[in-house]
């Protein structure tokens, strides 16, 4: 018990450093955020022309009884479901795949997949317009949709940022998937197949419960990126859409806090997404420990 109890406090100490960076780092701007989304602060106020007027939650209950908040957030979940259960989809076969060809042929999947995690998504989302350009985009060409534009209407906009979400975010999937199924022992899959069990069998029933951890904390991971997505959404769709209709609260929070002057307003939108996102991250830090447990 003594040994645990000075492992622990070892463990403690050489984590102190990076904690007292992340404090310093994301503490005092959380602090900033919360404490502006609590007053009238616009650009009077920032100017020093008006004193602060203190809201209390007044910011919280005019964000919640606006209905295009509500539209926003509902466009935000259906959004970053899309682009999970899609990066999800394609990591995994890529993943499988990856482990059934030929080492040059793998070598080449890593790489492409490499190009696509490496490129900003300012680059990444320019390049993808272009492609996808109404007048001289390949896509069109290649399709023989020329004039057609992908970005004018709500739903191919939506599902043109989320096929560029999808891409950059792949990789990271489909390199831990392929990690968890290169892991598991040989001698596991070759009882399944002495058992008679088919390849969809040994999937389900083998593989499958295997990976169980890996996926649980893959998924997390990209529910936490695809959530807070900004740049694509904003570059691809000229700030959200025509009239906002391609809204989603990233760019929400930056229209209300830049375009709008309404820096509480603003704010308190931060604030809401970060008390999501901290959800989400306490059920992604309980899945890597329950993870961890079961390996």
């Amino acid at each position: 018990m003594n040994a645990r109890k000075g492992d622990g406090r070892i463990a403690y100490a050489l984590l102190a450093p990076a904690l007292l960076v992340l404090v310093g780092l994301m503490g005092y701007p959380i602090y900033q955020l919360v404490l502006i989304s609590l007053f009238d602060y616009g650009q009077e106020q920032v100017s020093g022309g008006a004193p602060l007027i203190f809201l209390g939650v007044g910011n919280y209950a005019t964000l919640l009884s606006d209905a295009k908040f509500w539209s926003v957030l509902g466009q935000t979940l259906g959004f970053a479901a899309v682009c999970v259960v899609g990066t999800l989809l394609v990591g995994a076969t890529l993943a499988v795949l990856a482990t059934r060809v030929r080492t040059w042929a793998r070598t080449v999947l890593f790489l492409a997949a490499l190009g696509a995690w490496a490129t900003p998504a300012v680059a990444g989302s320019t390049i993808w317009l272009f492609l996808f350009d109404a007048n001289f985009g390949f896509v069109n060409e290649l399709l023989g949709t020329t004039g057609f534009s992908w970005t004018f209407d709500k739903w191919t906009a939506f599902g043109l940022v989320a096929a560029q979400v999808i891409w950059c975010s792949f990789p990271f999937v489909m390199v831990t998937l392929y990690a968890g199924i290169k892991a598991i022992p040989g001698e596991v899959i070759e009882a399944a197949a002495l058992d008679g069990a088919s390849t969809f069998r040994t999937a389900r029933s083998v593989i499958l419960p295997l990976l169980r951890p890996i996926l649980i904390v893959v998924t997390i991971q990209s529910i936490i990126w695809d959530f807070k997505v900004f740049t694509q959404i904003y570059v691809m769709t000229n700030g959200g859409g025509i009239a906002g209709r391609n809204l989603v609260l990233n760019v929400y929070a930056y229209q209300q806090a830049f375009a709008a002057s309404e820096y509480g307003l603003g704010a308190a939108i931060g604030v809401v997404m970060t008390a999501l996102l901290l959800v989400v991250t306490l059920g992604y830090l309980r899945a890597l420990r329950k993870s961890g447990e079961e390996l």
